[in-house]
């Protein structure tokens, strides 16, 4: 077929860049097509978290010696579940002045993000309103507590077929 050696490298070089040009374009159409999504750790951009990541841990550190937070739901569920915490300080006295901002959310999207706001409080117990999941499986229950100038988060990972939680 090439009588002449140096007509085939020609060719072969041609051919080489329509694939890579190929397999950029299916690249890109991949991408496109499954976006990555923003990790939200922390209820924060991750550059701002990773940037105050020494004072996120120091406020958890001086938040832990004056309080502790209690996670009082037993397990999540698709249908109707109640989010409960309990905050007292090292005393053992409830604490009903705190500020709970908590987010259910996937671990792989932020299209299901649940805000919970507005919790009833009695003796040191935030009650949310009860929520449906959209979703079977994973979750991620992410809070951020504040009382007065102390703040921390709580981030805690859940399953629905499951009734085992773990802070994260």
């Amino acid at each position: 077929m090439f009588k002449n050696p140096g007509t085939k490298w020609p060719i072969i070089i041609a051919v080489s860049t329509v694939i890579v040009i190929i397999f950029g374009v299916l690249t890109i159409k991949a991408a496109i097509n499954n976006p990555v999504e923003m990790s939200d750790y922390g209820m924060q951009n991750y550059h701002e978290y990773d940037r105050d990541a020494n004072d996120i841990i120091e406020a958890k550190i001086a938040f832990d010696q004056k309080y502790s937070i209690a996670f009082l739901t037993s397990q999540i569920t698709e249908k109707g579940s109640v989010i409960e915490y309990k905050i007292t300080d090292k005393a053992g006295k409830a604490v009903n002045n705190a500020s709970l901002n908590v987010i259910l959310t996937r671990p792989d999207m932020n299209k299901y993000d649940i805000n919970l706001s507005n919790p009833t409080v009695s003796e040191g117990k935030y009650t949310f309103a009860p929520v449906d999941l959209p979703k079977v499986g994973r979750w991620d229950i992410m809070s951020k507590v504040s009382v007065g100038t102390d703040q921390r988060y709580y981030n805690l990972k859940a399953d629905t077929r499951e009734p085992k939680t773990a802070e994260f």
